[in-house]
């Protein structure tokens, strides 16, 4: 009954129209393709996928859970090193999706 009341109309836009009527306002889109820069996304996955950064933020994450994580100079600067790599990944994925601009504000 349903497909006759509809005609060409999707079944989830009809009902809506029949319950909110004329008050119905239009259903945002979602652009078809988020990603701006596919380079750049490129260069992100690549990083991701050639390292082995979840597997060791997991060990880092359990050896710190359990209080054997030697903190040495050298262990700190491994962190920050972690640190400053995930954080330049995040941006240029963010880039890569345009929520950022080239100066690297949002």
């Amino acid at each position: 009954m349903l497909d006759i009341l509809r005609g060409n109309m999707p079944l989830g836009r009809y009902i809506r129209e029949q319950v909110l009527g004329d008050d119905a306002a239009p259903r945002k889109k979602r652009g078809r393709y988020p990603v701006k820069d596919h380079e750049a996304l490129g260069h992100v996955l690549g990083a991701l996928g050639s390292s082995r950064l979840s597997c060791n933020l997991n060990q880092l994450a359990r050896a710190s859970k359990s209080g054997s994580l030697p903190v040495a100079p050298e262990t700190e600067a491994y962190l920050r090193r972690a640190y400053e790599d995930v954080k330049a990944m995040r941006q240029e994925l963010l880039r890569a999706l345009g929520s950022l601009s080239v100066g690297g504000e949002p």
